[in-house]
């Protein structure tokens, strides 16, 4: 048998269609991964992460030699609660090198116009039940409900006349009700002198300052000048030390009983971490800069395991865009451009966030952006006792 059938016949292999949405990853896993038990959509997200033979497919298709430092993986669940009560069409557990977050923005982009250009049946069952819309402008959408740990999640997607995705328009999304959990005052930490990175210890600064908020997982944020950088544009050295004052900052929160009071989910435990530190860059202005909105942020966010994202963050999106409103920098209904520093260098990158409506616990958040085929992938499991390193490893370079 030649290797290419043998592979693509292999008993455990695994099916993948890649995306990328502003540079980050997507890896969607249509088949193969192992069955997860549980009733609830959480309870299957508990299981993958402490079975370890499950867990273990997570890692080899995350980590090196198939995936990277940055790889982010959705694993497609067909039936979830709540899509057998029809509240919702098909579920899905996002991965990371780290484990199985609550929210992805840029994946649900990036599902959005795969799950509207699908029509395999065992991949997506209710794909024939997908209802198609038309806007204001008479421009044509289909209507996914997605269901994520955090909730149902509402996806537009602008539909061609042959029934695909209409890649030239943003997939855009609404959000779960989005919410500022530190308070008003925001979280102060105090950095001891020994973990202190070199521009801090230079400004002789021990505190630092931020806001935490809810958009489908928790995130710190906090400006770049908070943190003794006067932007985002630095050489490697100062990138490197920014990402270990991410690193800091993170172990500081966790350890921190006010702090940990602000990452705490009103509903559902599984949910109640802190996901992400994002740095916003303090160097550039939030009017003005954008030739579609009055306002625009950039940013760098790190989350998981010191993994970095290439895209604007959607569900960091929908978790500023609730402190940007309380703190009268936005109005209900005024879009805010996003940025990350890869985005920023490519024209039509951008993500663009705005809140919809307030609800009693905090607000409905719609977010846009574009999202690209890449390929598609088949993978194999490391052969037992044989491959090692095929299990999947993380490169970590010296400090």
């Amino acid at each position: 048998m030649d290797v290419l059938q043998e592979i693509g016949e292999h008993p455990s292999m695994v099916r993948t269609v890649e995306l990328h949405t502003s540079g980050e990853p997507t890896r969607i896993i249509v088949s193969g991964f192992p069955e997860l038990e549980g009733e609830t959509l959480l309870e299957k997200r508990r299981y993958a992460s402490d079975n370890p033979a499950t867990d273990a497919v997570r890692k080899w298709l995350m980590l090196e030699p198939r995936g990277h430092e940055g790889m982010y993986g959705a694993i497609l669940v067909q039936d979830t609660e709540l899509t057998l009560s029809g509240e919702a069409d098909i579920g899905v557990l996002f991965c990371h090198n780290e484990g199985y977050s609550t929210m992805c923005g840029h994946a649900t982009i990036a599902l959005g116009r795969f799950l509207v250009d699908t029509h395999d049946s065992e991949v997506f069952p209710r794909r024939s039940l997908l209802q198609v819309q038309k806007d204001d402008n008479g421009q044509t959408f289909t209507v996914l409900r997605l269901h994520a740990p955090c909730g149902v999640v509402t996806v537009n997607v602008p539909t061609t006349l042959e029934d695909k995705s209409d890649a030239t328009k943003p997939v855009r999304f609404q959000s779960v009700t989005c919410f500022v959990s530190s308070p008003k005052q925001g979280v102060t930490v105090e950095v001891p002198l020994e973990m202190a990175w070199p521009k801090l210890i230079k400004q002789n600064k021990r505190q630092i300052r931020m806001d935490i908020s809810y958009g489908g997982a928790f995130y710190a944020l906090v400006s770049s000048a908070e943190l003794g950088f006067a932007s985002l544009r630095g050489s490697n050295s100062e990138f490197k030390e920014l990402a270990e004052a991410a690193r800091i900052l993170r172990i500081l929160l966790n350890q921190n009983s006010q702090a940990r009071r602000s990452f705490v989910h009103p509903n559902e435990p599984d949910i109640g971490f802190l996901y992400g530190i994002t740095v916003i860059d303090s160097s550039i202005s939030r009017n003005g800069a954008s030739d579609q909105d009055e306002n625009t942020v950039t940013w760098i966010c790190f989350f998981a395991d010191e993994q970095i994202d290439r895209s604007p963050t959607g569900s960091c999106v929908s978790a500023h865009v609730p402190l940007a409103v309380d703190q009268t920098q936005l109005r209900i209904g005024e879009w805010c451009t996003y940025q990350s520093f890869i985005s920023v260098q490519f024209a039509g990158n951008a993500f663009r966030g705005r809140a919809v409506a307030h609800t009693e616990m905090g607000y409905v958040v719609e977010i846009e952006g574009f999202a690209h085929y890449t390929g598609t992938a088949t993978f194999i499991p490391p052969q037992n006792m044989m491959d090692a390193i095929g299990s999947g490893f993380a490169l970590k370079l010296p400090s």
